[in-house]
């Protein structure tokens, strides 16, 4: 496979991944960037297009054991002009721009073959951790979709692909206004629950067996009243504990299981063995 060399800082392709990092989406190609051997490796498992490989000089062998597609453009450039471009304290050897899933509609509600979706809601979520974390729970849980409304960070953002574990690249994503949002879910009959900590039902009395949205509020001021007022009811998670509420990724995590517990449960299949269907 053909390689070619970087020497400078002023490569296009270079300038190309460090702004797809330091602003996931914004690309003139519409790339993302991703850094890391495992992260990469989890890109080529579902499928994704890569465009470019960043290589280290001296990390040669990080790329035999990916299996790139033939014809993918190979760059080989010094340690520290790769670091350069990197977003991580620590730099990890590779990187590679990436053509991100194009999600649809229809791949998170499903179709008529479908009749019972389970979507995350995403409403001002700023840390990307938490929306990678969010990510991950969603695949574990068996949720078909996320879907993030402005004000959200991107899920292309370099923490939220790490905290994904490679979700982000399976896990089908949306990020839409939240008219767009609201009339897709009722117009498909699924139930919108708002997370709220006052006025809410407790999570296991919710029935969540049926189409269901799950809105997941903003780190620090939760769910607008705003949106939750347009939300067909409340949902909470009782603490016994003394505290007033939950991290936002954990919570998510929490309902998402006993969306899927109660799914199982109704289904007749073993408690806790649904998993990850994608």
């Amino acid at each position: 496979m053909p390689v070619r060399v970087v020497e400078s800082k002023q490569n296009a392709r270079l300038k190309e991944l460090r702004r797809a990092l330091a602003a996931p989406g914004r690309g003139a190609r519409g790339l993302v960037g991703i850094e890391g051997p495992k992260i990469l490796e989890e890109a080529l498992r579902a499928g994704l297009r890569i465009v470019t490989v960043f290589l280290a000089q001296g990390a040669e062998e990080l790329l035999d054991a990916l299996h790139v597609a033939p014809g993918t453009e190979i760059l080989r450039l010094p340690r520290k002009l790769l670091d350069s471009a990197l977003a991580t304290e620590t730099p990890q050897p590779i990187a590679a721009l990436v053509e991100p899933p194009d999600w649809t509609w229809a791949h998170l509600l499903g179709g008529p073959q479908n009749a019972a979706p389970l979507v995350v809601v995403l409403a001002g979520i700023q840390d990307p951790g938490n929306l990678g974390t969010i990510l991950r729970s969603a695949e574990a849980f068996g949720a078909d979709g996320v879907v993030s409304l402005l004000g959200t960070v991107s899920a292309w953002n370099p923490k939220a692909v790490r905290a994904s574990a490679g979700s982000v690249f399976r896990v089908p994503f949306l990020a839409v206004s939240e008219r767009e949002c609201l009339e897709e879910l009722h117009e498909a009959g699924v139930k919108i629950l708002a997370t709220t900590v006052n006025a809410a039902q407790p999570a296991e009395l919710v029935d969540m067996t049926g189409p269901v949205a799950l809105i997941i509020g903003n780190e620090g001021n939760g769910v607008a009243d705003v949106l939750a007022a347009k939300a067909d009811a409340r949902i909470t998670i009782p603490c016994p504990g003394p505290v007033e509420s939950l991290n936002a990724a954990v919570a998510a995590g929490v309902l998402l299981y006993e969306a899927a517990r109660q799914r199982v449960a109704r289904s007749g299949g073993p408690a806790g063995h649904r998993g990850a269907r994608r």
